[in-house]
């Protein structure tokens, strides 16, 4: 970064030291760059993915874990930023001369592969996007596929390209990524709005569901108790239903803050010249350009999701657009799994209630 640049930053700081927190949080909001990086990293396919899916099984009644899981992870962010800008040295280094190379390294290598699992998916997911949504004449043929895939890839290039330049380029850079995560959280925000528009959200449920209850970790949601008990085997279909929710959970929390971040952040924050004097900024960035629209953005989808897919059976017991055979097989796998747990005649064991088994 530009030296002047860095010195203007440096004085706003001070300027609203001895300050109020409303003239310090608009004086920060100006500043703030690393924290809505970090915010386009932990807002793409995997938590969206698992706020989809938390909502689907869970209902309204997890609304609270994902907040959660981000405070868990901006608390450790915090602790490594305060770090870095403390001794404004670079983290790799320090960890491999005050504690062993092998943490380090391990760290750098556990990153890198953490980037080629999270990201290179990402490629699917526009082209599908491309494809299906945005432009569905196009095809999804070989030639089309390659293409998307080709102009992803470069416009990411370019623009991590502007984020190496100096000045204007960094400037760019942070407008660009602020852009993006806000028309994220704009769309989703919108489908939430469009729903309670017509009725179909029960915020008595929603706000009831953002107070914790850490029995739904290993409890079925309520609304499949009926569903349960008016199958043959409730006993077996709690258990599955559970243990299914639980793998959800997890992988709601653990795509809320991913080891790829905690690698970036320090970096991002020693590439713009912030130091000792950055500390609060830093937490007040991370809390703006992370925390709320993460919250925001996930709880729409959980929110969506919930309203339209959560115990609904109506579809289920009738394939409806759903392809025959895919119906069959989603049905067959259940049917094995109940099979080789109870041992037995499934025709003495099958579920009364078909419209629990599509839904694995």
């Amino acid at each position: 970064m530009n030296p002047n640049t860095s010195q203007r930053e440096l004085d706003t700081i001070l300027s609203v030291a001895d300050k109020g927190s409303i003239e310090k949080a608009k004086a920060y909001t100006r500043l703030s760059g690393p924290g809505w990086l970090q915010g386009a990293i932990t807002l793409g396919g995997g938590s969206l993915a698992g706020a989809l899916y938390l909502g689907v099984i869970s209902g309204f009644n997890l609304m609270w874990l994902q907040p959660l899981a981000m405070v868990c992870g901006i608390i450790m962010l915090s602790g490594i930023a305060y770090v870095t800008l403390s001794t404004e040295e670079r983290p790799f280094g320090l960890i491999n001369r005050h504690l062993h190379p092998l943490l380090g390294w391990s760290w750098l290598i556990a990153t890198v592969m953490a980037n080629i699992v999270w990201c290179m998916p990402q490629f699917n997911l526009g082209r599908a996007a491309v494809q299906q949504n945005l432009l569905p004449c196009v095809g999804e043929g070989t030639t089309s596929t390659v293409v998307i895939c080709l102009l992803l890839f470069v416009t990411a290039l370019l623009v991590n390209l502007a984020y190496e330049s100096d000045g204007r380029g960094i400037k760019a850079f942070e407008i660009i990524l602020k852009s993006m995560v806000g028309i994220i959280v704009l769309s989703f925000f919108l489908v939430v709005v469009t729903l309670g528009l017509e009725g179909a959200i029960p915020w008595s449920d929603i706000f009831r569901g953002i107070i914790p209850d850490p029995s739904y970790l290993w409890r079925p949601a309520p609304a499949y108790a009926e569903l349960i008990t008016q199958s043959s085997n409730p006993a077996w279909w709690t258990s599955k239903i559970g243990r299914d929710q639980l793998d959800i959970i997890i992988t709601a929390f653990g795509t809320a803050v991913g080891i790829n971040m905690t690698f970036l952040l320090p970096y991002s924050m020693l590439r713009k010249k912030w130091g000792e004097k950055h500390r609060g900024l830093a937490i007040f960035d991370l809390s703006i350009g992370l925390f709320v629209p993460f919250v925001i953005a996930t709880s729409c989808v959980v929110i969506a999701a919930a309203s339209q897919f959560h115990a609904k059976v109506d579809d289920v017991l009738d394939p409806g657009g759903m392809p025959v055979a895919q119906f069959e097989n989603s049905v067959n796998k259940t049917l094995d799994k109940l099979r080789q747990s109870e041992g037995s005649n499934l025709e003495t064991k099958m579920p009364t209630t078909p419209g629990l088994l599509p839904c694995w």
